[in-house]
């Protein structure tokens, strides 16, 4: 079965990220996102018979929070692809007939967590993975320290240099600039300030760092009949692919390779193009390096060559290939699992030509990894 052009992305909406929202909860920022995307698609939530969500626990919780009753109602958890992944899992609900109009919504309160009694914007452990197989070795619980040995290793294999990852961080803080919703908007970089920067961990830097923020983001999928009487320009999910990685990067079989590798070989191929025919991308970017190693593996560069290829291209929204063009997550902010949802939202943002001033030249075909 093919989810070739089964789905049309009709609304969008964003809750700007923040450091911190006072007073705000994550169903709050959700339901707002929601309500977004609800009145850019010129429907109402009485529309709505689809309801996807990240996490297994928030469908209920988030529908009961809005008012709505879904007839098909999940949450994905496929940490930071879990955005990409609800996309699919929406189109496949629609496409199957199961509802007809699927809102996806995802959201971050980091005061949430501290009224839970957890530290806000830490990194954590997976149970009985990381505590028991990692963490007695020496790697820190969150993501800095095994990045941290990607970048390097990176280093070592194809002698990729700092400075070239610290252009792709630039790039992407330009890009911010024209973003409201980016919580470094109206704060620019220079690739030299990105090497200046205190490391994290050696080689990775500060500003190739992500920063944990609150905000929200939300879509809303339907079939392609329906879209074509509503008042948008209609994003069309072409292709999808899926691979499940190694919660443990000790099991991984090379250190510098991603599961991009294989779903973005199968989302190409159900979409019928070849990575040379993308025009734009949104990529997961947690930390440079692993957007380096992600752009390597989805084809648009050959492996290792990701250094020389930002030293010669522009990135930028203004650029011959942009990447990341709202400015990701490194400029834009990391609210929890609607950090990568966004590159999603800005794919589609593109596409339906609402972005702005930062809208690129040729916006018909965008991968978007998460």
């Amino acid at each position: 079965m093919t989810l070739r052009g089964r789905g049309a992305i009709v609304g969008i909406g964003e809750v700007p990220t923040r450091r911190i929202y006072e007073g705000r909860s994550m169903y709050g920022l959700c339901a707002e996102a929601a309500g977004l995307a609800i009145a850019d698609a010129g429907i109402t939530k009485n529309d709505i018979d689809g309801l996807v969500t990240d996490g297994v626990a928030l469908p209920p919780a988030i529908a009961e929070y809005m008012d709505i009753k879904p007839n098909f109602a999940t949450g994905v958890s496929m940490q930071g692809a879990s955005g990409a992944t609800a996309t699919m899992v929406a189109t496949s609900a629609v496409s199957s007939g199961i509802c007809n109009t699927v809102l996806v919504v995802m959201g971050n309160s980091r005061q949430d967590a501290e009224r839970a009694g957890r530290p806000a914007g830490r990194g954590a452990s997976v149970p009985s993975v990381r505590s028991e197989w990692e963490e007695p070795h020496g790697m820190a619980p969150g993501a800095n320290t095994g990045y941290g040995l990607m970048y390097r290793r990176h280093i070592h294999e194809y002698g990729t240099t700092e400075e070239q990852l610290a252009k792709m961080a630039a790039d992407q803080r330009f890009n911010a600039l024209e973003n409201e919703n980016a919580v470094f908007n109206g704060q620019p970089i220079s690739a030299e300030d990105v090497l200046n920067s205190r490391y994290i961990n050696e080689p990775l830097k500060l500003l190739e760092s992500v920063m944990p923020c609150d905000g929200a983001a939300a879509l809303i999928i339907t079939t392609p009949e329906r879209a074509k009487n509503m008042k948008n320009k209609p994003a069309y999910v072409l292709g999808v692919g899926l691979k499940q990685g190694e919660a443990n990067i000790w099991q991984r079989d090379k250190f510098t390779e991603t599961p991009a590798v294989d779903s973005v070989r199968r989302a190409l191929e159900m979409a019928g193009y070849n990575p040379s025919d993308i025009e734009f991308a949104e990529f997961y970017d947690c930390y440079t390096i692993l957007a380096a190693m992600c752009i390597e593996d989805a084809g648009l560069v050959e492996k290792g060559e990701i250094g020389p290829f930002y030293e010669e291209t522009d990135t930028t929204y203004k650029g011959t290939f942009p990447i990341n063009t709202d400015g990701g997550q490194l400029s834009g902010g990391q609210p929890g699992l609607a950090g990568g949802f966004r590159h999603v939202i800005e794919g589609a943002r593109q596409i339906m030509g609402k972005a702005g001033s930062r809208q690129v030249e040729k916006s018909d075909l965008c991968l978007v990894n998460g």
